[in-house]
Formats: structure tokens, sequence, C-alpha cells
């Protein structure tokens, strides 16, 4: 029998989603004992969804290439609700496809399989090494071109891990995890995403992409992992996002 509309998880998981970061600063996010409550009651409601809640499911025949493929997006996003202090929807990747390294300046996300398994890699940025600029260039084969050098990142790779519908959420926040690359494993794949606050080009928040260029060799001296570099690009010609319509529990906040 289906369940009421302000019972179903979905609904759940939305309120929460307002409550938990409605009129929170990522400034003080870190030390907020209130809001890192609120946060591990979201988290756990989220890891409970499944694709059936949502109402969708894998697609039964997956074609790899077919004569329209280059015309079909790799991704497709499902709008479920958005309001000043979070987004929430389903992204949903067809086999192969990957969700290229990217940003989320001053938000929080969760992340959660409903179908499929996704990889996905998790990096920090580092603070800008401090050298001579041929110093830079030399790290990199071919060297950067001049109006690049501006556009280099330092950054950590904190993470590289393999998601299935049975594991919980991948959690992202301002300072940790906040940039990530997806790819889908063995097949297509569907994710729910909340972010907060929603991208916002007018309001400091628009979506950077970036390209690992090197893996420096040393260890930093703010993690253990590997020390790489990115460099900012525009989005990928072979990547972007199409959308199609959300068939779940009608969502208010």
């Amino acid at each position: 029998m289906p369940r009421n509309n302000k019972s179903s998880l979905i609904q759940k998981i939305a309120s929460q989603a307002y409550v938990t970061f409605t009129n929170c600063s990522s400034s003080t996010i870190g030390d907020n004992k209130v809001f890192l409550e609120q946060q591990t009651e979201l988290a756990a409601l989220i890891s409970d969804i499944r694709a059936a809640d949502l109402k969708i499911a894998p697609p039964k025949k997956v074609s790899i290439s077919s004569p329209q493929s280059s015309a079909v997006p790799p991704v497709t996003y499902m709008h479920i609700c958005e309001t000043d202090a979070f987004s929430m929807g389903v992204f949903l990747l067809k086999p192969g496809a990957s969700i290229p390294l990217h940003d989320h300046p001053g938000m929080n996300g969760m992340l959660k399989v409903l179908y499929g398994k996704v990889n996905i890699r998790c990096y920090d940025k580092l603070d800008k090494a401090v050298g001579a600029e041929s110093e830079t260039e030399r790290q990199f084969e071919p060297p950067l071109l001049p109006f690049q050098r501006d556009d280099v990142r330092r950054a950590v790779l904190r993470s590289s891990g393999l998601y299935s519908e049975q594991s919980g959420p991948c959690v992202l926040t301002p300072l940790k995890d906040n940039l990530h690359e997806i790819d889908a494993v063995d097949g297509p794949a569907a994710f729910l995403d909340i972010l907060a606050p929603p991208y916002d080009p007018d309001d400091g928040r628009d979506c950077h992409y970036y390209r690992v260029l090197q893996t420096a060799g040393k260890k930093s001296e703010q993690s253990s992992e590997d020390e790489t570099w990115l460099l900012e690009i525009p989005q990928p010609d072979d990547f972007w996002c199409g959308g199609e319509p959300y068939p779940g529990p009608e969502v208010s906040v």
C-alpha cells in the first residue's frame, strides 16, 4: 500500500535536510554541535533510502552504443525540490559515464547510491604552493602555458572508494572531500544528491571543473594521502547533463 506523502521516507529526508541546513554557516559548522547532531540524523535517514522508494529502477535493457549515443546525455538529473537552504535530486549515470572532477564552493553535501555502483574519488584543496614559477612549471609535462599558471591548485587525494546501494552516504563539507569525481562501474547507476546551499553563481557558488595534472610523489604535511596538482578547466566537451521527470512521492518543504 502506498505510503502517505507526509510519511514517505523522501519527505522525511527533505524535512530533515531543511532543519539541518537552514541558518547554518559554513564558517561555524565544524564547531556546531547542533549542526553535527542534525547532520547525523539526516545521514541515518538517507542510509535507508532505496530506488523503490522513489519509484525508479535500473533500465531493463542497456545499449552500450547506438547511432544516437552522441546525442544522448551521459548523465541525467531528476529534480525533487530546492529551497534557499538545500537542493535535492537524483543523478542517473549511463554505463561508463562519469561526472568529472568538480567542486562545491562553501557547500555541504550528501550522496547516496540508489542502484548500481560508482567509484568516488574525493580531494581536498591545500594552500597554494609558494615558489618560483619555474619550479611549478617543471612539475608538469608538457609545461603549463603562461595563462594556465593561475588556474593550478595544490590538492590532496583524500579517498577513493566503491559505493553501492548497500553503502552509507558519501559526505562532503566546505573544507573536506569538497571536490570529487564520480564514475559509473559495471553498468548504469543512480544516486540521491543533496547540496546545501544549492549552486548559485550570483552568490559565489559556481561549479568549477578540474583535471589532475600530476601526483607530486611526496606526502602533504596536512594529510597522509597523496598530494597532487589540479588545473581548473572549462566543462569537458564530453560531459553534459540532461533532465528527466521525477516519478516518486511528492515532496514539500
